[in-house]
């Protein structure tokens, strides 16, 4: 088995390339009152010609460094593309009256949206479309649509109520700025309908009015419009004024409602609308206040609610939809101490909250009429799991995705009664063999005596010393926890004889 490093006589000696010089042009800004100087500037100039010229002496310079490596490194890619399966076909997800499911076929960058009409002897969780009887309709080719163009980004897509028409928004630059498209599925005509720099976007119950927000100067999404197909110009119903925040629309499981939300990084206010009356006044379920923050999910005659106004872990209530004031809030899950909610998703008979506790993620299950509380087991020691599309209200499934550092990415769909997890599929890997790989679960003690958990990885064989190199990484910030997710390019590392771990630092919200 070759090594990982290359240090021969021939490597050391060579002479490197010497590295490039950029060259510096004063640029003088004035910012709150503070003169800077920045020397660089020139650099964010993507039409001035010394920029790319610069970039590619970089590359240049790096290609120069890196030669001696070429052989090891067309090997390491060459093994990590190995690992890809590119011909392959995603679990198909309903909606309605329609499957959904997309396809990647070898030699094609982007891939196709399909989808198979709904039939009464369709199996409920069928793992591939051809366990589906109808005819695949493949309404949007991602390549022909690149066709032209250097790059492309999928921003929103959102489907009316019939079935009849895609609201899709795309990005050909790379940077970020999607413009909206309306597309006729029974044709596939693209309508004249279009907004620039969109964000979210979300069907009334009309099948022809739309809602989408757009960004500003700072890619900052402040306002809310309002478009009814075939309309010249588009009704703003909603602008945030305030520059720490940052406007969503989205449209509730039940289809009953549209929300906006105005969120910051530490404050939420949410407003709604019947999804019927898309012509309606919003109304505020509750008014911002600074530290507050709270999501909003529908059923029934009620609001369910997570917030955080009682703790930081966040706790559940309900309200009714007629009078969603605070004042109303009726408690149905305390803040616990020791487990942040971090997620709710609501169905007609069963809700369910993505919770963390110890360090690990769950899921708690909650019947409507009974009252049942269980959680999902799960049988490795780490792992990540998160919901999947779960598009359907009126449904005795939950659909979720998991993986873990030896397990690849799949998805299931969990029967809440009689609690059973059914696999809908599991990302195939050429060449891996799971059996070989262990991972476990460990734990430093920091000097103040907090216990960090550490999630490892590594092939059961092991080297004839007895010892591993070890990758370390790590990361703590923003509350964002690190996943324990399944990545095929570590192979080349595991089948070397190292041993991957995850920190799980504090800052990242695990515990």
């Amino acid at each position: 088995m070759s090594t990982l490093l290359s240090d021969s006589p021939t490597s050391r000696d060579q002479e490197l390339p010497q590295p490039p010089a950029a060259k510096k042009v004063p640029h003088v800004e004035v910012v709150h009152g503070e003169r800077r100087v920045d020397d660089y500037f020139w650099l964010r100039e993507k039409t001035n010609p010394d920029t790319p010229a610069y970039l590619e002496a970089e590359n240049a310079y790096a290609g120069g460094v890196m030669k001696s490596s070429e052989a090891l490194q067309k090997q390491l890619y060459d093994e990590m593309v190995g690992h890809i399966k590119e011909t392959d076909v995603a679990a198909p997800v309903r909606d309605g009256a329609w499957w959904y499911y997309s396809r990647t076929e070898k030699g094609l960058q982007y891939p196709r949206l399909c989808r198979k009409p709904v039939s009464a002897g369709d199996a409920p969780h069928p793992r591939t479309p051809e366990e589906i009887a109808g005819e695949e309709h493949l309404y949007l080719d991602l390549n022909q649509l690149a066709s032209g163009h250097p790059f492309l980004g999928m921003g929103a897509t959102a489907i009316s109520d019939d079935g009849n028409l895609l609201a899709y928004s795309v990005d050909f630059t790379g940077f970020r700025q999607y413009t909206l498209h309306v597309m006729d599925l029974r044709s596939g005509e693209v309508l004249p309908d279009m907004a620039e720099k969109v964000g979210s976007v979300a069907w009334a119950a009309d099948n022809r009015t739309l809602f989408y927000t757009i960004e500003d100067h700072a890619k900052r999404h402040y306002r809310v419009y309002r478009h009814a197909l075939g309309q010249t110009s588009d009704d703003l119903i909603y602008e945030d004024a305030d520059e720490r925040f940052n406007v969503d629309v989205s449209r509730s499981r039940s289809k009953r409602f549209l929300f906006t939300v105005s969120g910051s990084h530490t404050t939420t206010e949410a407003r709604f609308l019947p999804a019927t009356d898309p012509a309606g006044e919003w109304r505020v379920v509750a008014a911002r206040r600074q530290d507050h923050e709270y999501d909003v999910e529908h059923r029934g005659g009620e609001f369910l609610i997570r917030t955080n106004d009682r703790g930081r872990n966040f706790r559940l209530v309900s309200v009714p939809v007629d009078s969603p004031g605070e004042e109303n809030w009726k408690e149905l899950v305390p803040h616990q101490p020791e487990v942040m909610i971090a997620d709710l998703l609501a169905f007609k008979d069963f809700f369910v909250l993505h919770e963390r506790e110890d360090g690990l993620p769950h899921f708690r299950i909650t019947r409507f009429d009974s009252g049942e509380v269980h959680r999902i087991a799960f049988p490795e020691p780490v792992y990540a799991a998160f919901p999947a599309a779960n598009r359907e209200y009126d449904t005795r499934f939950f659909r979720y995705a998991y993986q873990s550092l030896v397990t690849p990415s799949s998805i299931y769909d969990y029967e809440v009664e009689p609690r059973t997890s059914v696999l809908i599929k599991e990302q195939e890997v050429p060449g891996y063999d799971k059996a070989q790989y262990v991972s476990e679960r460990l734990w430093a003690t920091a000097a103040d005596g907090v216990r960090i958990p550490i999630s490892i990885v590594y092939r059961k064989e092991r080297p004839r010393d007895g010892s591993r190199p070890l990758l370390l990484t790590g990361y703590g910030a923003y509350g964002y926890a690190i996943p324990d997710n399944f990545n095929s390019n570590l192979l080349s590392l595991l089948d070397r004889g190292f041993a991957f771990a995850i920190a799980h630092i504090r800052g990242g919200g695990e515990l």
